[in-house]
């Protein structure tokens, strides 16, 4: 079931309903301390969320050897980039981290062990967000990595079993991309954020919304197989994986309702989506 405005679906939010779930297209670092259409929008969405006692982020940026959480107290700011302005490697996002959130986590998921990490902190596709949604950086946030050695159908099913964190107050973050090649990247001028799709890529994107409008978990799972653009789409799972954990959190009832809905660069969308009921 699709809302057409996530406005809505977020104002209709009634205490006492689980957490909101939300996935969202970071894109360009620069977003973290440019004023743009995209930043606004990320700041309209934190103040709409209600308030939740934790933030459980997936970010494309953290990957590992088998599925691990961070239980740090008071996580780092990862600047995980190179080339950019030193404006945005001074950024600082000094939330607290939780590792009582850390072992709920490894509580949640009965299907494989889940290694608590002392190291990591924050990366950008999970501060460069957050530093829009909850300025203040009062909220605790714990970052949930990606295991690279497993398929598609592994993440989906640890978003099955971390759906449960929804009753307790916990907002489940995804930030990856929904289309991400940066090798087939086209700048029609100076800015990166100039709305802009290939047709490969503007195809992609269409075939992955009606994929989700209709609920076909099982094609978005086996998104290899979908296209001859999908392939072009995603030719590196990364980016795209964090959108399966936020999907197989969805329940019975939950509303879809997609923002930031752009192409970019010729090779990568926006698009984002907030999953809750209404």
């Amino acid at each position: 079931m699709v809302s057409r405005d996530y406005r809505d679906l977020l104002k209709n939010w009634k205490t006492g309903n689980q957490m909101p779930v939300l996935f969202v297209g970071h894109g360009n670092p620069m977003n973290a301390i440019e004023d743009n259409r995209f930043s606004a929008s990320w700041e309209e969405v934190g103040s709409l969320l209600p308030r939740p006692e934790a933030v459980l982020c997936v970010s494309a940026h953290w990957e590992t050897w088998g599925p691990a959480v961070n239980g740090l107290t008071k996580p780092r700011t990862i600047h995980d980039f190179g080339g950019f302005p030193q404006e945005l490697y001074e950024v600082q996002y000094p939330a607290p981290g939780s590792p009582a959130l850390a072992k709920r986590v490894q509580e949640s998921i009965q299907s494989v062990g889940i290694s608590i990490d002392k190291d990591w902190g924050l990366d950008h596709g999970c501060w460069s967000v957050l530093k829009h949604l909850y300025p203040d950086a009062d909220i605790p946030v714990v970052q949930f990595s990606l295991d690279y050695t497993q398929p598609a159908s592994f993440h989906f099913k640890l978003g099955r079993e971390l759906a449960c964190l929804r009753k307790e107050g916990i907002l489940i973050v995804g930030s990856g991309n929904m289309v991400h090649n940066l090798r087939r990247v086209v700048m029609v001028s100076d800015d990166f954020n100039e709305a802009f799709g290939l047709d490969w890529a503007l195809e992609a994107s269409k075939q992955l919304k009606n994929l989700i409008e209709e609920e076909r978990y099982e094609d978005l799972i086996h998104y290899q197989s979908i296209s001859e653009e999908m392939l072009l789409a995603v030719p590196t799972p990364e980016h795209y994986l964090p959108l399966l954990y936020n999907l197989a959190a969805k329940q019975d009832g939950d509303q879809i309702a997609f923002f930031n809905d752009e192409p970019l660069a010729g090779s990568l969308t926006m698009t984002s989506l907030v999953i809750g009921g209404a």
